[in-house]
């Protein structure tokens, strides 16, 4: 019944009369963790507290607004806490139980949201493909011959599919886009430092970022302005500057996209990417080719540089004792860590630093970038056979973002003649989260895809 539902979706039914328990618990009853995109659900016993808690919230104030969310039920990548189910990061011999929420569940259940599980990814978010897991290989959700992308894969899946309307990802190199784009919903990559990383295993302290996943840009706005805000606990939560003023992007915005697009080889993106152009050219927006060898070389600090040693360090106790444990492509990509110096790393961020003066010279002249989201779709033996390699090929056009310091917005702009989804991502300074929302809620509304997996039309 509830199969589809958009946060609006959810809070009509409240509003027509039906109870969280009405919904929530013929929700839970369905699912089941033979069903790989999640690692654990709540059981019967927390989610009638959680609805509880809810209520109780309710009858405490007369005002609407204080609940934006109230009883929408939602999924959380299984790399940030939720109190008292396990985190395990996709890594058993890793997992704890937390006794609090993650900062930013915390902001969404305090707004009615309801934590339904926590869902699979590439252990220690460590890749783009989705089956780096020992709890299984999350296929896409369209053809199950292939991959869901990562790291966020479980909470990419459950919203395709339209379990759960929004979900909660992270996104370090891409995670929060390539799996959006692979399976025809959005992804929201926003500004680093807005989303507090309370309460999350890190990969890269320094580039960490929440992300969320949804079937509409209007969802995954609304959840990030609820859960966004500083936190004085994580040092590298931050405020959007008073001098960054937000300003409507203009009728006809000008996007920068590459010069000559990479796709691998892979003649079905390449065709749709050709397409999805003609029709945002046709809307009023201008199309700038630009040189991406400059990103390219951003792009390869992050994993043929000393960044890789930043994810050692943020498992070095259980990756020195327990290695054995570790997935065999996630521990020789961490282990690569050993080979770097202080001295490269200080090297390297003086590389970054001239790069980006460069790079943001670039996007000065444009209103942000339009690229594809994954150049290419590779069925899970693919990747399983090559998993570098391949894996790196999805990055193509999200590895350089957080190094640059920059915001992302993963949208659905058509299929492939094979049926399988395409996306572009839109790309801007930080604190420009609201400019992309802006472009991709008009680009949704004049694409009117289909949204998800679901089947469902997406409504004007």
């Amino acid at each position: 019944m509830t199969s589809g539902w958009t946060v609006d979706d959810w809070l009509a039914a409240y509003h027509s009369g039906s109870t969280p328990s009405e919904l929530l618990f013929p929700l839970l009853d369905k699912l089941s963790l033979s069903d790989v995109a999640w690692i654990s659900l709540v059981d019967r016993a927390h989610l009638e507290q959680q609805i509880k808690t809810l209520e109780d919230r309710q009858n405490s104030t007369n005002d609407e607004k204080l609940l934006p969310l109230f009883g929408v039920p939602f999924a959380v990548k299984d790399n940030i806490d939720v109190a008292h189910l396990s985190t395990t990061a996709a890594c058993p011999a890793f997992a704890y139980t937390p006794t609090t929420n993650a900062f930013v569940v915390e902001q969404l259940t305090v707004g009615g949201a309801i934590v339904i599980g926590k869902t699979n990814l590439d252990q220690f978010a460590t890749g783009l493909v989705g089956v780096r897991s020992p709890y299984g290989a999350v296929p896409n959700a369209f053809n199950v011959e292939y991959i869901s992308g990562g790291s966020s894969s479980g909470s990419a899946s459950v919203v395709a599919r339209g379990i759960v309307p929004f979900s909660l990802g992270t996104d370090t190199a891409g995670s929060g886009r390539v799996p959006a784009g692979l399976n025809n919903i959005v992804g929201l990559k926003p500004t680093k430092g807005a989303l507090s990383g309370t309460g999350l295993v890190k990969a890269c302290r320094t580039l960490d970022c929440i992300s969320v996943f949804a079937t509409t840009v209007a969802d995954a706005s609304a959840v990030f302005e609820i859960c966004r805000g500083f936190d004085a606990a994580d040092g590298f939560s931050r405020s959007k500057p008073a001098s960054v003023v937000s300003s409507d992007l203009p009728a006809r915005p000008c996007f920068g996209i590459p010069a000559v697009a990479e796709f691998y080889g892979d003649e079905q993106s390449a065709n749709a990417y050709e397409d999805a152009l003609k029709q945002i050219e046709a809307s009023g927006a201008v199309l700038k080719r630009i040189d991406f060898t400059l990103f390219d070389q951003v792009a390869a600090l992050l994993y043929n540089g000393p960044w890789v040693a930043e994810r050692y360090a943020a498992i070095e106790k259980f990756a020195v004792s327990n290695a054995e444990d570790m997935h065999p492509v996630v521990r020789e990509i961490i282990f690569q860590a050993k080979k770097y110096s202080a001295a490269d790393t200080f090297n390297a961020f003086y590389e970054l630093a001239d790069l980006k003066r460069k790079a943001d010279q670039i996007m000065a002249d444009v209103d942000g970038l339009l690229v594809p989201t994954a150049p290419c779709h590779f069925k899970i033996t693919q990747v399983e056979a090559d998993p570098v390699r391949l894996n790196s090929q999805l990055g193509k056009y999200t590895n350089f973002v957080n190094l640059l310091d920059w915001c992302a917005l993963a949208v659905p702009v058509g299929f492939r003649a094979d049926g399988l989804p395409f996306g572009l991502t839109l790309i801007a300074p930080a604190w420009h989260d609201e400019q992309l929302a802006q472009y991709g809620r008009r680009l949704q509304e004049q694409l009117a895809l289909t949204r998800g997996a679901t089947g469902r039309p997406f409504l004007r």
